[in-house]
């Protein structure tokens, strides 16, 4: 979740962002502060329920965190007014800084294939050497049956 200030931007450009970011399966709500508070309550949110003060635009993922900074980031950089305030990581505040450091990481799927590649990198040499082990061993077969022959 992706706290925003859109104060300035017009009713157009709101849409636009929201169509960029649905294309991501990101939601952007513009909420009422009260409301906002209430529903945080008891949720991971919670830590956050200061931060609803003023005009706040939400942006909210619900696979990949790296995705929602990345995109929200990439159209303030489009857009001067469009300002953005800090948000909520996994339960956690995180402030600007450490949201731009979030965006530079990989997005989720490319940090899995990289999991998925560390983990399978062992049993891949494994077996390797395995076959390695049997190809000498057919050698060996093989040089004593053309010895045998002789």
């Amino acid at each position: 979740m992706v706290f925003t200030d859109y104060k300035g931007l017009t009713v157009a450009e709101i849409s636009e962002m929201r169509r960029l970011l649905k294309a991501s399966d990101i939601e952007y709500r513009v909420v009422k502060n009260t409301l906002a508070r209430i529903a945080a309550e008891e949720t991971p949110v919670a830590v956050a329920k200061d931060r609803f003060v003023g005009p706040v635009g939400i942006a909210i993922g619900y696979d990949d965190p790296v995705l929602v900074a990345k995109k929200v980031l990439e159209y303030a950089k489009q857009n001067e007014t469009f300002e953005v305030k800090d948000g909520v990581i996994e339960g956690k505040l995180v402030d600007l800084d450490e949201l731009k450091s979030v965006a530079t990481l990989p997005s989720r799927d490319v940090q899995l294939a990289m999991l998925a590649g560390a983990m399978a990198a062992p049993m891949s040499k494994m077996a390797s050497l395995l076959q390695a082990t049997i190809q000498r061993f057919g050698y060996a077969l093989n040089a004593l049956k053309e010895k045998k022959g002789q």
